[in-house]
């Protein structure tokens, strides 16, 4: 059928929402005939890919608008084009069949594609015969959605999209062009409002800030090296390994001679070798997706899919991470399924409707963040973000997921006043669409990619976190996840830790309380960003008394930390006592480390960092049982006039316990009587006292023997020892 005049001047003008109708090739009773889009050509002669000629087509419009019969079968096209004197060549993407088929509608309807990172947003792929990118958004509610970029100057009525109506995804395969072109979508609502451009949400790459333009790319790493790695973590139990966490913020670890970020390749020079020696097992970085603005610290994200162009390319994060797993280090990020910016060139009313968020603010606004809370009821929206989950897993080989903010996602009510928020359907404040998605993402990153893990920054009580996600077994509130941030511990010893020593005997229960539920999950003791920023102070700071006490009482925490049960993570730049409290805008103060000297105290601290790191790898007593309850004992409670903690930690299976010992006051004790369940020689493996850390040197000569269940022992002044009976 011929089409009207209307729908061909609404072609010419952008604003046909069928352009596969009019444009590319078509059989007809007199054999096939094309019509093609090329503005500024003057003639214009078509061909097969292969380069055969098929016939020529006549200028019907001065817009550019050909029409003419063709010989041969209905096939993909090229044109030859020409106008004063110049000819170029133009692949016609009208003229290709859909890359996208009925099985992909089918999983995408139902919400369980688990590799829509493979089909929505911009692929390079062979189609048909040739080579060239495949675009593919979801826009449910547009009129029209049209692919806009550097190949077609920004042009709207160059490439309008495909509509798949079943599922309300508009796709594309634009012929010859490749990795490196910035696009994005131009979506005209249902009500013919114009949006302004909108990056990819699936696109895996990005324009670097403060452009904001998608990039094409390709899969990002063909070589990967990190096999061994990778079956390492496959075969163990997380629970029962040592895992020590150094969090970083990639933009502020370390900046270059000129005070900009270090890209992935330079990063990885210098942050894996450092990292190796400190004895970590894996670097945590804050959120490395794409986001508009660096004090946010990634997160703010609306790239979701793609590493922030602020360190390079993406190939080079998944340099990085390669280059971790050979060195033996795993590579966690922090991720925010919970809650995006409302950016115009992003998630926020992407088809001018509320797709990605709610569009009641009671439901959809986070007050806290000034963000839109993702509406995790809506199937396409929880595919999104667990497909999410699956690509760093997959397509980056990152280790696992610190998941940022769970407890905004728990509850109704966060952070909001009476009718400021909606009740669920039983009267309730848990929202259970969230807790619905993030059972869903656990268990599908869980079953699909052996030795991931993943964490919950998990503020409140919510029970059952780390409890497995069963289908049809367990409580409705288990999460799945693997392992949770302890806050308690952080809150509780490092308010203890600021008290004047003098007064801690008071407060002897914030040490203690924590034992009382750390068994209930699988923790993480963090001592992360959030406390050492926005006026917080650096944690050296937040120790009591002078200099020299608050490097001491630094030492012994430290101490107590890697010696109590649970997995460990440190914020960057304290491990060696930035006097500073940490800001974004500027590398750490490697500086205080110039001076590599026993007198340098700043030194001595990063030492013990690095020892006690060791210490715990190396003995199955201070790792293996970190979430079991049988894996410790208290040895001295209740000595709060002294200040003193004890007790033993120790893996069974006939490895030798080791007692952790804590003075948390300045005064030295000598001859402490120290219950101890095994009579014998215990070798002191560690006192945060000693000289080459900085401290005065007092202990008890390398050894301690215990007779009749106890050991008469040295307490040095604001320190932490560790004890191992030997054979």
């Amino acid at each position: 059928m011929k089409p009207t005049a209307t729908a061909i001047e609404a072609l010419l003008e952008g604003k046909n929402a069928d352009p596969f109708a009019l444009l590319g090739a078509f059989d007809g009773p007199e054999g096939v005939f094309a019509r093609a889009l090329l503005p500024g050509a003057e003639v214009a002669e078509a061909f097969s890919l292969s380069g055969e000629p098929l016939g020529s087509l006549t200028r019907v419009d001065d817009r550019g608008l050909f029409e003419g019969k063709l010989s041969g079968p209905r096939q993909p096209l090229r044109y030859r084009a020409g106008a004063l004197g110049a000819e170029w060549w133009v692949s016609d993407p009208y003229s290709f069949g859909p890359v996208l088929g009925p099985m992909d509608d089918y999983l995408i309807a139902q919400g369980t594609h688990l590799r829509l990172f493979d089909k929505l947003g911009a692929h390079c792929i062979e189609h048909e015969g040739a080579h060239g990118v495949h675009f593919a958004v979801w826009a449910p509610h547009a009129q029209l959605v049209s692919l806009v970029g550097d190949f077609n100057d920004w042009d709207h009525r160059r490439h309008p999209m495909r509509r798949r109506a079943d599922i309300g995804v508009w796709e594309i395969f634009l012929p010859d062009i490749g990795t490196g072109r910035a696009y994005k979508y131009r979506v005209v609502a249902e009500s013919g409002q114009v949006l302004p451009l909108k990056a990819d949400p699936y696109g895996q790459a990005s324009e670097l800030r403060p452009s904001t333009a998608s990039v094409t790319a390709h899969p990002v790493k063909q070589d990967w090296g990190d096999d061994a790695h990778r079956a390492h973590w496959a075969s163990v139990d997380p629970r029962r390994v040592p895992i020590s966490i150094y969090e970083v913020h990639a933009g502020s670890w370390m900046r270059d001679e000129q005070g900009w970020f270090l890209d992935w390749d330079a990063m990885a020079d210098r942050l894996i070798p450092y990292a190796v020696d400190m004895g970590f097992t894996h670097i945590e970085f804050l959120p490395v997706s794409e986001h508009p603005f660096d004090p946010s610290w990634g997160y703010q994200t609306i790239g979701l899919y793609a590493p922030s162009a602020r360190f390079g390319s993406p190939e080079g994060f998944a340099r990085f991470v390669d280059g971790a797993h050979r060195a033996g280090l795993g590579v966690i990020i922090d991720w925010v399924p919970a809650h995006f910016p409302t950016d115009a060139h992003g998630l926020a009313r992407f088809d001018g409707t509320a797709l990605y968020e709610h569009d009641d603010p009671r439901l959809g606004f986070h007050p806290d963040w000034n963000t839109a809370i993702y509406n995790f009821g809506r199937r396409e929206v929880s595919s999104f973000l667990i497909n999410n989950a699956l690509f760093w897993a997959e397509r980056y080989h990152v280790d696992g997921l610190r998941v940022d903010a769970v407890a905004s996602m728990l509850y109704r009510d966060y952070s909001r006043k009476d009718g400021e928020w909606i009740p669920n359907e039983q009267g309730g404040r848990e929202n259970w669409e969230a807790v619905d998605f993030l059972r869903a993402m656990n268990r599908a990153v869980y079953a699909q990619v052996p030795g991931f893990m993943t964490m919950a920054e998990e503020s409140t009580a919510w029970p059952g976190v780390t409890q497995p996600a069963y289908d049809t077994e367990g409580r409705a509130s288990a999460l799945g996840f693997g392992f949770k941030w302890n806050m308690g511990f952080m809150h509780d010893t490092l308010r203890y830790m600021a008290r004047d020593p003098i007064h801690r005997r008071h407060h002897h229960t914030d040490i203690t309380f924590g034992l009382m539920y750390a068994f209930a999950e699988n923790f993480v003791l963090a001592i992360s960003h959030d406390e050492v920023v926005h006026g917080k102070g650096s944690l050296l700071n937040k120790m009591a008394g002078d200099e020299w006490q608050k490097f001491a009482n630094l030492r012994a925490y430290y101490g107590l930390m890697w010696g109590y049960p649970g997995k460990k993570l440190l914020f960057m730049g304290q491990e060696f006592g930035q006097w500073r409290e940490w800001s974004e805008a500027r590398g750490l103060d490697w500086h205080l480390l110039d001076d590599r000297s026993p007198h340098n105290r700043h030194e001595g601290l990063r030492l013990l960092l690095r020892d006690l790191n060791r210490l715990y790898r190396s003995i199955p007593a201070l790792h293996a049982r970190d979430c079991e309850g049988e894996g410790f004992e208290w040895l001295v409670v209740d000595d709060a006039e002294a200040s003193v903690f004890a007790w033993l930690r120790h893996a069974g299976d006939g490895e030798k316990p080791v007692a952790v010992v804590c003075n948390m006051t300045p005064n030295p004790r000598e001859n402490y009587r120290l219950p101890l369940p095994m009579d014998g020689v215990w070798a002191e493996i560690l006192n945060s006292d000693a000289t080459v850390y900085g401290g005065s040197g007092m202990g008890n000569g390398g050894q301690v023997t215990a007779e009749h269940g106890a050991a008469l022992v040295t307490l040095p002044p604001l320190a932490t020892i560790m004890l191992q009976i030997q054979d």
